[in-house]
């Protein structure tokens, strides 16, 4: 949070909190304003007439409650897991509480220059990879399109069906210091924070309850029925029911720049859509044509909504050395097979040295002038243009037209040093095509929730159209973004910038809208609010399951049955170190030494809190975590408070002293892990997904039990180590009630063969290898393709059951050898069972990989 707890609070000095506000907005850098736009209060300190019951709620709050209210939608981004970024560590997304308010007049005026924007947008794009009168009539110099890097000339001549090429579009807007509306930005390839937009509703309209109910909002929910539709509608003329995907980035390297940083907004958008996620290595182009792996069968593709830059969607005939993108799939749009929306070469449309031009081309494409001003841009190409740069080199916010990795989005001079502007001015001078410039805009402010009050924060508004049915419709809102710092020019940044939800008051009273039904009027109630239920797609198609989904699937279950399996065995062991580690020559000093041989050989600390360590109950849950990750859009709400929390605990406990107790905060991981498997047992629909996740949870636990047995009871005790022995693995296997109620008063080899019938081959005991067995075979029947998995599990199981425990339970010269070779042998054959499973339907991952990922502390 901004701000320092040891400041004063406004209202510990006698102000109201507003009026603490309007003294601190920074200055407005004219001399002809006294205060800058603020979005919250007037010229004179007062709030504007659509934000007086904001006022007078932050008035009725307090610092306190306001602090409450920003600690609740910290907790809430948390629960839900809503990250910024793709590549570890991922960064918690940051919302202030307080909406920023827009009245209905206003807005319609804003939304009817998006709207045009949009239009006009759609024709360039036409006109550019089409007929290029733009170009012929110098409306747009044609050195500034034919030389950048934006211009995909493999992609000249491909239509999508319809009336509109560009499907989404976004386009940032700033206030200047007297409340004008500019344009600061566009996005037309793949326009990213619809699902963050839709998320700040969500978390706000929960945050602050009463002005939410109170207030007449228009609802954000109709914006993604109708992009869903638009969607639907650009498929090629020949699909019945199209099959529409969303195509994002695989997994990032350490380092990479091209991969996503808005996985959540991704997840939340398919969520919202009901539209699967799938990267490329879920695609191939066979024939011309588009299909989606499943398992077993390919399934044809007819749209695909695409969540990555223009170069990276080819390496056939864009960038080569791409991973992110699907080979042929430019060759399948140009066929008419497939529409990738937004059609491949929309980049092109957010160069700068476009925007220098819209002007003209509005008058050239729609006999019209802009209705939103755009902030003053030129392109350097031009030599008037060049020359004013030049000259105003120390003003002027500077752009070059293809980023590296790494470099600047922008250069604002008036922060660079002299020596620094002098480089500039070569480069330029060099490569003047390569460069445009912006003037600056004295942005206006909005409120932002810190420990000393309210602060001002320069902000900016991203807003979304949607283009269907001849016409584009706008969210009713969009996404703001607020400046990290206070400075004159400070302009939020994408990766940092805490959001803000953006309402928009509606001129009477708005429907809820559920689905595609208009529902009457319910001012205590909105369907922004709800968690997203994904529309349904058809049945034939719920049970294609790329080799991606499956492989993740079966990892969420596997890694938090590790987790799980691990706490119940470092509670066992944690229990004994405290009463026994200062009691040497004990027999629960020796059982404390038998158990101690199930762990790795590190610290129990470390072994609990550990992240990078392997086998530690923090790496497990951070890899369950991860495999939730690239399964946001099929985990529910539940899912993610659970995870949330299982995080946090670690997260606190990994910052306590290692001295602190464990068992507190290893039942609370139990705990969760338990609401986890629970979660999976009684919420999720019993489909080809559920039957690997719950394939990966059952190898794990009997993997783990066949590990601890072999590590405990491969060597005879003395019978009271052997007591204890027998009790703590009978904790660890969550049976000691059991064998206390049916084998009471047992003792040498027959307490052992007893604890062998009941973990081993009870076909009743939920714990039992033999039940996990069971379920597996199961699980397994549910698969396509041949039958001989199962016959792995069940020569498995047939090993098992013909294990005589009795003379098992027999040491000779002090070892149990012959429990020892039986255990090995089926955990090898587990091993192999999971490699061949792994070749079967993850075929993208080598089978070494697979078993490295399968083994836990017992190899």
């Amino acid at each position: 949070m901004s701000g320092s707890a040891a400041q004063v609070t406004d209202e510990a000095e006698g102000l109201p909190l507003t009026t603490a506000y309007a003294a601190r907005l920074p200055p407005s850098g004219s001399t002809l304003v006294l205060r800058p736009r603020d979005e919250l209060i007037d010229d004179r300190a007062v709030p504007h007439g659509h934000t007086a019951d904001l006022a007078a709620t932050i008035e009725h709050l307090g610092s306190a409650g306001l602090l409450t209210r920003w600690a609740e939608a910290a907790r809430l981004v948390e629960d839900e897991g809503v990250t910024y970024g793709s590549a570890a560590p991922t960064r918690r997304w940051r919302l202030d509480p307080l909406p920023v308010i827009l009245d209905h007049t206003a807005w319609s005026g804003l939304e009817a220059g998006l709207a045009q924007r949009a239009r006009l947008l759609d024709a360039v794009f036409a006109d550019l990879y089409g007929p290029r009168k733009l170009l012929r009539h110098k409306v747009i110099p044609p050195e500034a399109i034919l030389v950048n890097p934006g211009f995909v000339r493999p992609a000249d001549g491909i239509r999508l069906p319809g009336p509109h090429h560009l499907v989404l579009t976004a386009t940032d807007l700033a206030r200047d210091t007297q409340g004008r509306w500019h344009v600061v930005d566009d996005r037309t390839a793949s326009p990213s924070g619809a699902g963050y937009a839709m998320q700040a509703r969500r978390i706000v309209g929960r945050v602050l309850p009463g002005l939410y109910r109170d207030t007449r909002i228009q609802r954000l929910r109709g914006f993604f029925d109708t992009l869903r539709l638009a969607l639907r509608d650009v498929a090629p003329s020949r699909a019945e029911a199209p099959r529409v995907v969303i195509l994002i980035p695989g997994t990032p390297e350490e380092g990479e720049d091209r991969h996503a940083r808005t996985p959540f907004d991704h997840a939340f958008l398919a969520t919202l859509l009901g539209y699967p996620l799938v990267t490329a290595e879920d695609l191939t182009v066979r024939g011309g044509r588009v299909y989606l792996r499943s398992l077993g069968r390919l399934e044809p593709v007819d749209v695909v909504f695409r969540r990555l830059g223009d170069a990276d969607a080819d390496p056939l005939e864009l960038r080569a050395d791409s991973d992110l993108g699907v080979p042929g799939l430019l060759d399948a749009a140009r066929r008419g097979t497939v529409s990738v929306v937004n059609p491949i070469g929309a980049a092109v449309l957010e160069s700068p040295a476009v925007t220098a031009y819209l002007d003209a081309a509005a008058r050239a494409l729609l006999d019209e002038d802009l209705l939103l001003p755009t902030a003053r841009t030129l392109w350097c190409g031009d030599e008037g243009s060049r020359a004013e740069v030049l000259a105003r080199l120390g003003e002027l916010v500077i752009s070059p037209l293809a980023r590296r990795p790494g470099q600047p989005v922008a250069l604002t001079g008036a922060t660079m040093t002299h020596a620094r502007l002098e480089t500039l001015r070569r480069r330029i001078e060099a490569e003047p095509h390569a460069w445009c410039a912006q003037e600056p805009l004295a942005l206006a402010t909005a409120p932002i929730v810190t420990t000393g009050g309210l602060a001002a924060r320069r902000f900016t508004l991203r807003t979304f159209a949607v283009g269907h049915g001849g016409e584009y419709r706008l969210l009713t809102g969009g996404l703001g973004r607020l400046a990290s710092e206070v400075g004159h020019h400070a302009a939020p940044n994408s990766s940092d910038a805490p959001a803000k939800d953006v309402w928009v008051l509606a001129a009477t009273p708005v429907a809820v809208s559920s689905g595609f039904t208009e529902a009457p009027a319910e001012p205590a109630a909105s369907s922004d609010l709800a968690w997203p239920r994904a529309v349904a797609p058809a049945a034939a198609a719920a049970e294609v399951l790329p080799p991606r989904v499956a492989e993740n699937l079966f990892r969420l279950g596997q890694f938090a049955e590790r987790a799980e399996d691990a706490v119940r065995l470092l509670r066992v062991v944690d229990d004994l170190t405290e009463d026994w580690t200062a009691r040497a020559g004990t027999p629960g000093a020796a059982t404390l030494t038998v158990m101690r041989r199930a762990l790795p050989e590190h610290p129990v600390h470390a072994l609990v809190t550990d992240p990078d360590l392997p086998g530690s109950v923090a790496a497990s849950i951070r890899a369950t975590v991860d495999a939730a990750q690239a399964l946001r859009e099929q985990l529910s709400l539940d899912t993610w408070i659970v995870l949330g929390s299982l995080e946090r605990v670690l997260a606190e406990a990994a910052g306590a002293e290692d001295e602190a107790p464990l068992q507190p905060v290893l039942a609370r991981v139990l705990e969760g892990l338990l609401a986890l498997a629970g979660l999976a047992a009684e919420s999720m629909v019993r489909d080809l997904g559920w039957a690997f996740m719950d394939a990966g949870r059952r190898i794990e636990r009997a993997r783990t039990l066949l590990g601890v047995l072999r590590s405990t009871l491969d060597v005879e005790q003395a019978p009271a180590v052997q007591a204890m022995v027998v009790e703590s693995v009978l904790t660890v296997g969550e049976s000691i009630i059991t064998y206390r109620r049916r084998q009471p008063g047992r003792s040498g080899a027959d307490q052992i063969a007893a604890v062998l019938d009941l973990l081993l081959l009870d076909r009743g005991n939920p714990r039992s290898v033999a039940l996990q067995l069971d379920r597996l075979i199961d699980d397994l029947s549910r698969l396509p393709g041949p039958a001989a998995l199962q016959g792995r599990a069940r020569v498995v199981q047939a090993r098992l059951r013909e294990l005589d425990t009795q003379q098992a339970a027999l040491a000779g010269k002090g070892r149990r050898d012959h429990l020892v070779r039986a255990l090995t042998a089926a955990l090898a054959d587990l091993d192999a069972l999971a490699d061949e499973l792994t070749e079967a339907h993850f075929g993208h991952v080598a089978p070494h990989h697979a078993t490295a990922a399968i083994r836990g502390w017992d190899s």
